[in-house]
C-alpha cells in the first residue's frame, strides 16, 4: 500500500452525506477510515466499499474513548508512523421521527463525542472539519429568511430540539477553542437542508418519502403548512464543498453551504408527482418537532472563498433520487413497514 496516500478519518461515514464523502475521498485516491455506530447511518451506504484496501470500517460510538492505534484492522494503514492527515467530523444522529429516541446520544455526541475527534486532531496534528448545520442560526422570520456567516443565531436552549441545536453551537465553540489554544487547522461548515439518494425512508425527511408515496400512488404528507418554505441542495454539491473548504487557507471562519434559492415545499411534491407519473394528491399534517423552516444561505462567501456554488438542478437532483428509490425500493423498505 503507498505510504504517500492521505489518511482521512470520517465519522458518520456510514450516513447519507457522510457515505458519499467517502466515495468520494476514496475517489480521489485517498485512504479512508470510516466510523459509525448505525444509530441513523445504514451498511448498504458503504456495502460498496468495503472490500476496497483502501477502505476500513469500525463500528463505534465516538462518545466512548478509543485509540485508532489499537485496532488491528487499522494495521495497514500504519496510522503510528504515518498518521492523520484529515478528519471530517459528521457523526450527529439526524432523525427527523425519532428525534426524541436519541436525545441524549445527540447531545453527548455534540460534547463528548467532538471533544474525543478533537483529542485525534490534537495528536496527529490532523486538518479536521466540523459539519455543522444552518440550524445554529436559528429558525427564519418575516423579518430574516437569508443568513450569512457573521448571523448571530437566536435559539432556545431550554426545548427539546437544544440537544441538537445548541449542541452543534457548541461543537463549533469547541472547534474555535482548540484552533486557537492548539494551533490546529479547524474548519467548520454550515450545511443547510440537503436531499438525494440514500436518504432514509419513514425518517420525516420528507423528499424520499414523497417519492415513494408517489410511486405507489399514495398521498404526499407534507409535515406542516402549505406555505412551508426552505432551500434544497443536492448532496454531491455539499460533498464537493466539505472537500474545498479542506483544502483551504487556515482560518477561514465559518462557510455556509447550501442552496440560496427559496423553495416552496409544495411545489417539490408536485415536481415529484408529475416526474414520477403519478396520480398522487398532497395532504398536510402537523409540523414535526425536527422539522422547521430554515432560513437561506449567503453564498457569497463560499464563492469567493472556496469557488463554489451548487451546480445541480432541483430536476436533475430530483431524477436521481427517484430512480434510485425506484431501483432500491423493496430493500429500502425491507423492515420498515
Amino acid at each position: 500500500m503507498s505510504e504517500d496516500k492521505k489518511i482521512v478519518l470520517v465519522t458518520g461515514g456510514a450516513g447519507f452525506i457522510g457515505s458519499f464523502l467517502c466515495e468520494e475521498l476514496l475517489r480521489h485516491g485517498n485512504r479512508v477510515i470510516c466510523i459509525d455506530n448505525f444509530s441513523t447511518g445504514h451498511v448498504r451506504n458503504i456495502d460498496p466499499y468495503l472490500r476496497n484496501p483502501d477502505f476500513q470500517f469500525l463500528r463505534l460510538d465516538i462518545n466512548e474513548p478509543f485509540d485508532l492505534e489499537k485496532f488491528p484492522e487499522l494495521e495497514p494503514f500504519k496510522i503510528k508512523f504515518l498518521g492523520i492527515q484529515e478528519i471530517y467530523h459528521l457523526a450527529a444522529p439526524t432523525s427527523i421521527a425519532q428525534f426524541d429516541k436519541f436525545r441524549i446520544q445527540t447531545l453527548l455526541t455534540n460534547s463528548v463525542g467532538t471533544r474525543n475527534i478533537l483529542d485525534i486532531a490534537v495528536k496527529y496534528k490532523s486538518k479536521i472539519l466540523l459539519g455543522s448545520t444552518s440550524v445554529v442560526y436559528g429558525n427564519r422570520t418575516e423579518e430574516q429568511t437569508v443568513f450569512t456567516e457573521t448571523d448571530i443565531g437566536l435559539l432556545n436552549h431550554l426545548t427539546p430540539r437544544a440537544c441538537y441545536d445548541e449542541g452543534k453551537k457548541f461543537a463549533e465553540t469547541m472547534y474555535f477553542t482548540y484552533e486557537h489554544v492548539y494551533g490546529i487547522d479547524a474548519k467548520i461548515a454550515r450545511i443547510f437542508r440537503t436531499y438525494g439518494p440514500r436518504m432514509p425512508l419513514f425518517d420525516g425527511q420528507q423528499i424520499p418519502d414523497f417519492v415513494l408515496r408517489a410511486l405507489n400512488g399514495e398521498p404526499l404528507i407534507i409535515n406542516g403548512s402549505e406555505d412551508f418554505q426552505t432551500s434544497m441542495v443536492y448532496v454531491n454539491d455539499v460533498v464537493d464543498g466539505l472537500l474545498r473548504l479542506m483544502q483551504a487557507p487556515k482560518g477561514l471562519g465559518p462557510v455556509n453551504l447550501g442552496s440560496d434559492v427559496d423553495l416552496k415545499l409544495t411545489d417539490v411534491a408536485q415536481m415529484i408527482i408529475k416526474m414520477c407519473e403519478s396520480k398522487s394528491t398532497i395532504e398536510y399534517e402537523d409540523a414535526l418537532e425536527f422539522l422547521t423552516e430554515l432560513g437561506v444561505p449567503n453564498i457569497a462567501k463560499a464563492k469567493e472563498q472556496l469557488s463554489w456554488l451548487p451546480l445541480v438542478r432541483l430536476e436533475d437532483g430530483l431524477a436521481k433520487t427517484i430512480d434510485y428509490i425506484r431501483a432500491n425500493k423493496i430493500l429500502l423498505t425491507e423492515g420498515n413497514l
